[in-house]
């Protein structure tokens, strides 16, 4: 038997073993969610799925404080994030429940010209058919609820894979659904080899393919999509934010640390590139640092840690190759700038690296920001554009028309105003655009994506 050995990012040691799926395992739980969605007499009424859910998040409350502790063990994120990461998956499920009141069609009038008169036609939506989900490991529960309410939600069967590195907090909430009434046939947990994964993804019978994940993995997926299946795909970014001349240095800062700092950078729309204007350049730098150099960086699970560990050593060896290689190109390491352990690295501020290092370009994922100045705001909206990533983006500004500029200049799907570019909320849109994915996420839209609309015309008589 094949199995996942489950670590401790902070200090390697080994906290569970799970074992993988075969492939026949696999085509079992395919087939069952296929001949579940099949038979229609299986689905649960509206009423019943609410009450599983609202009764998962009562499972879920209780708890809030083993759930904390456990995306902090398995994932690094600091106890206090990861209280927040369970609040938030609380309410996720919960929305998901509420969200059913606006899940509806409507009347399509038929007597607007004399060859639709005398019928009555209107919408409704149905599930799409079984969805198979790969999740990230950064958000190891909020992200396993983006992806699993909504098809519970809906009357979805779903198979579920969370990260080989954080599998605990998605097999544990599987197990509360279990536990709050859902029958197995609705939702299961698996972990894989890479290619019954991808066999799975790619299997005629699903639906609906949901990942959440690097781009090279999810791009490559979507590739081999068996011909009918739907996708959404989240991926990366490096997210820019502009600091205008006019702001309160003072006041702003606490937010930009926390957006660029936050689960040590590890979070797809992390604060990561932030022009600055050059008036204002080294008076922003200074208190930057001085903001960094607070930081407590340790043991997620004490909870005075402000950035806990990398995920894994190769990713903690990796930001300090990139960050070696911006400083061995000229750019100033005014703080940080080395690895404290094999996990864990110094909140690090890189000041005015070139734009074609790979700290500029590609998706950082560490607890790293760079700082670059400008003379002019066309000149950092111009850079801030030039990477194949566009997710989230944020500017800080006392002026509205810098701040209407932005929001029209930026390529983003969202753009945050005298907020970091890391802001959600859990009902709100959430899309990457150009390589950073394809579709809209936050629970209300992935339920709409795991229906279909189904339109009745009826000829009345005459």
């Amino acid at each position: 038997m094949t199995v996942v050995k489950v670590e401790n990012p902070f200090n390697q040691e080994m906290i569970a073993e799970l074992a993988l799926s075969t492939w026949d395992e696999l085509d079992a739980m395919l087939q069952q969610a296929a001949d579940t969605f099949a038979d229609k007499a299986q689905r649960l009424a509206a009423h019943e799925r609410i009450a599983i859910l609202n009764r998962c998040a009562g499972l879920m409350l209780e708890q809030k404080d083993e759930l904390a502790m456990l995306i902090a063990t398995e994932g690094g994120k600091p106890l206090k994030d990861a209280i927040i990461e369970v609040d938030r998956a609380i309410d996720g499920v919960q929305l998901a429940a509420k969200e059913l009141l606006g899940l509806k069609g409507e009347q399509i009038p038929m007597d607007l010209t004399a060859a639709g008169a005398g019928r009555l036609a209107f919408t409704y939506r149905e599930p799409i058919g079984p969805v198979v989900a790969v999740s990230a490991f950064n958000h190891p529960l909020n992200l396993i609820v983006h992806q699993v309410a909504p098809a519970i939600a809906v009357n979805a069967p779903i198979l579920i894979k969370p990260a080989n590195d954080t599998p605990l907090s998605a097999k544990k909430f599987v197990e509360l659904l279990y536990q709050a009434g859902l029958e197995e046939k609705w939702c299961r947990f698996f972990l894989a080899k890479r290619e019954d994964t991808e066999r799975a993804v790619t299997d005629p019978r699903t639906a609906f393919f949901t990942f959440i994940g690097s781009p090279g993995v999810g791009w490559y997926l979507r590739s081999k999509l068996a011909p009918g299946t739907r996708c959404a795909l989240e991926h990366g970014g490096a997210a820019p934010v502009i600091v205008d001349k006019q702001v309160d240095i003072d006041a702003i800062l606490p937010s930009i640390v926390k957006g660029g700092f936050y689960h040590s950078g590890q979070v797809c729309v992390s604060v990561q590139r932030i022009y600055v204007d050059n008036h204002i350049l080294d008076d922003f730098v200074q208190k930057l640092v001085e903001q960094v150099g607070k930081l407590v960086v340790g043991d997620a699970r004490e909870g005075n840690t402000d950035c806990g560990p990398l995920i894994r050593p190769k990713e903690c060896q990796r930001v300090a190759e990139w960050v070696d290689q911006a400083k061995q190109s000229g750019a100033q390491i005014p703080i940080g700038g080395k690895a404290l352990t094999v996990t864990l690295y110094e909140p690090t501020v890189i000041l005015n690296p070139s734009d074609d290092l790979n700290v500029s370009s590609k998706e950082i994922f560490g607890p790293v920001v760079c700082v670059y100045g400008y003379d002019h705001i066309t000149e950092a909206y111009q850079r801030a554009n030039n990477v194949p990533f566009s997710f989230q983006a944020a500017v800080y500004t006392q002026s509205l028309e810098v701040a209407l500029q932005a929001q029209h200049q930026l390529e983003a799907s969202a753009v945050m105003v005298n907020d970091h570019s890391a802001f959600r909320v859990d009902w709100m849109p959430f899309a990457g655009r150009k390589e950073s994915g394809y579709g809209i996420g936050g629970i209300p839209y992935t339920m709409h994506d795991f229906t279909e609309e189904k339109m009745v015309v009826i000829k009345l008589p005459t």
